[in-house]
């Protein structure tokens, strides 16, 4: 009788175990993917809303696990959102809050060297990592390359400009310049996309025994708008009347339209490529995958996101701190953790992942990080902490800032012409589409929102990265 009563509690027991104690049973820590894709709207894949095309790979993810339709980037550009990402910093607190580019070479503004990133803390828990894409965080030589950083093996773009060309004559690998041959005086021999999805394949091959990290930063769909030409032929002429670009910084793109769709297509291939691995491999459900988008869809090269809805019902684009520019698509996967089919409307953003990883392989984060674990909601337990608020700012255009708080949203423009210009308040819960202010019928919150913001952030020792301290848009 008691026989048969332990193995009636035993299941119960194993659902109420820690992570910790399942890892151990299976003598294997989960493997982390995190793909980002580069200027992707809310409303760009099908499975959140899209009507004009499909994303079926991505839409698989969703399929398979969470989608959340609450959750936000680090911030409204490349370089900051990435920061947020890696480091559980939001805006007010990170080292890097711009994209401010080195004037004498490539790269970016460097973190300091002894910023502590999600990297770091996985390497410390016994893993190995990998960046493939992107970084835009430093430059060669500084104090914050992806190898000083935390990762073991970098293929990809060290420079966010530098990754504004599809055909570029040299990609990093690691510390040394591979040179693209086919690339070279302006020729299309190379796409890179290509080449950054290899790399990434072979990093997952190389560690299907061991627990990994592979940060996937993809540069689609951001400007230069371009894609192989099988996959241009896939649309040409279906997006009509074709929005043609021309302006001579982005490269001239007489079928922007299809140039999008195909994009958007490879990155959606892509994503399927790395799922399909891991099945292959048998490793899938050793595997925490979570897909998402840096900030909102721009509008360079011929990009036209109000042909394809790319916001969905929300307000604003890239360099906007209303929600079009702050609020992504956000999936994640893992087989037998994560109930499949799942919405979630948790609040959560970027600098939420570091926290949410630090539990998940029991590893203490040194540093006081703004971020909350939302690894209870994807494993459906009770325990999730909530969160105060979600703070941005950004300090090109006049300088913005904006705060989430429960239902309400506040965003303030400006600020650096009028540190305290008005104040616009929104009920998120009733207008998503930011259409009504509703300050003025709303006074305390109005002051609340506003105390908030204002502690929300310590001034960066970097002035271009103060709202009050830099008004010149810059190209990403």
């Amino acid at each position: 009788m008691k026989r048969n009563l332990l193995y009636r509690l035993l299941p119960i027991a194993l659902l109420a175990a820690p992570i910790g104690s399942l890892n151990a049973e299976t003598a294997r820590k989960p493997n982390v993917i995190f793909i980002l894709a580069d200027d992707l709207g809310y409303g760009d894949p099908s499975c959140y809303g899209q009507t004009k095309f499909r994303t079926p790979h991505i839409d698989s993810l969703a399929e398979r696990g969470m989608r959340f339709t609450q959750a936000y980037s680090g911030s409204t550009v490349c370089a900051p959102s990435r920061c947020a990402l890696l480091t559980g910093m939001h805006m007010g607190h990170a080292a890097v809050r711009g994209n401010d580019e080195r004037k004498d070479g490539e790269g970016q503004a460097p973190m300091p060297a002894d910023t502590f990133t999600v990297a770091k803390l996985m390497k410390e828990a016994g893993y190995t990592t990998g960046i493939f894409g992107k970084w835009g965080l430093g430059y060669p030589g500084s104090a914050s390359e992806p190898l000083k950083m935390g990762f073991d093996r970098f293929y990809g773009y060290n420079c966010q400009r530098l990754a504004h060309s599809y055909y570029p004559e040299y990609l990093w690998s690691d510390g040394k310049r591979e040179m693209l041959d086919g690339n070279a005086g302006g020729k299309r021999g190379t796409y890179a996309p290509e080449l950054i999805h290899a790399q990434a394949i072979e990093f997952i091959r190389e560690n299907k025994d061991r627990p990994f990290f592979c940060y996937y930063a993809a540069v689609q769909p951001h400007a230069d708008m371009v894609a192989p030409e099988e996959y241009m032929a896939r649309f040409r002429g279906k997006y009509l009347p074709e929005k043609a670009h021309a302006d001579g910084y982005y490269m001239d793109q007489p079928e922007a339209h299809a140039a999008f769709v195909a994009m958007v297509t490879v990155l959606d291939d892509h994503v399927g490529g790395v799922m399909a691995e891991l099945d292959k491999l048998g490793i899938a459900d050793d595997t925490l995958v979570i897909f998402s988008s840096d900030n909102g869809p721009h509008q360079e090269g011929g990009a036209d996101p109000d042909y394809f809805n790319s916001n969905g019902v929300l307000k604003g684009y890239k360099r906007d701190l209303y929600e079009g520019g702050v609020r992504v698509p956000f999936i994640a996967t893992w087989p037998g953790k994560i109930k499949a089919g799942t919405v979630s409307e948790h609040l959560c953003a970027f600098w939420d992942f570091l926290p949410t990883i630090s539990e998940l392989v029991e590893k203490p984060v040194p540093v006081k990080v703004d971020g909350v674990s939302f690894l209870p909601t994807l494993l459906g337990r009770d325990g999730q902490k909530p969160r105060d608020y979600l703070y941005w700012e950004f300090s090109e255009k006049k300088g913005r800032v904006a705060m989430r708080k429960g239902k309400w949203k506040a965003v303030r423009y400006n600020v650096s012409v009028d540190p305290d210009s008005p104040l616009e308040l929104y009920d998120l819960s009733a207008d998503p589409g930011e259409e009504n202010n509703v300050a003025g019928g709303n006074p305390e919150v109005v002051d609340e929102m506003d105390k908030l913001m204002r502690q929300a952030r310590v001034p960066s020792p970097n002035p271009n990265f103060n709202p009050t301290g830099n008004t010149a848009p810059e190209k990403e």
